[in-house]
């Protein structure tokens, strides 16, 4: 269920897109994001700062977009996102030594030194996001471009995810009988 409300805006968008085109997809994104902000709230009793730094960007970028009736600003504004994310990341580790994954995924013990690695496996994987966003809003179609930012975008997280599962359960403490 909580996959289904994170990827909640980004669906909606796609629909919308395909409905009515790219000025009634933001508008719908901007609208979901606020209306997964309030669920998320009214469930958990406050939303985590992804989904508020993303609903920030949304309606910042989005909104930018409606009133200037121009799609440049919804097609940067997932590069933003990830540059963000991941300039979070890279700051918390190398100006303040902390890895900010691990108070995220708390619950998870591993050496520092994973964590370490983990966390500059995630810079380097919001970089790429953030380029590949780039490359694809600039040098393909509009349509091109909503296929990879909800489909790519998607598998490709998906993918990441399952790597890094499977790289982290090499390096999990073996329970003890």
């Amino acid at each position: 269920m909580q996959l289904l409300v994170d990827f909640f805006p980004l669906l909606l968008f796609f629909a919308a897109y395909l409905w009515q085109g790219i000025y009634v997809a933001t508008g719908a994104a901007i609208i979901a994001s606020i209306a997964q902000i309030v669920w998320i709230h009214w469930k958990h009793g406050r939303a985590g700062v992804t989904h508020w730094l993303s609903l920030v960007i949304i309606v910042g970028f989005g909104g930018a977009t409606l009133l200037l009736q121009d799609k440049t600003f919804i097609m940067w504004k997932p590069t933003v996102l990830y540059a963000l994310f991941g300039a979070i990341l890279a700051v918390g580790k190398a100006a303040f030594g902390r890895d900010l994954l691990a108070h995220l995924m708390k619950g998870v013990v591993l050496p520092a030194a994973v964590w370490t690695r983990l966390t500059w496996a995630w810079v380097a994987f919001f970089a790429f996001m953030g380029v590949a966003n780039w490359y694809v809003a600039f040098h393909y179609s509009e349509q091109t471009w909503v296929l990879y930012k909800v489909w790519g975008g998607i598998g490709l997280f998906l993918m990441f995810a399952l790597v890094q599962g499977l790289w982290l359960s090499r390096h999990m403490p073996e329970e003890t009988a």
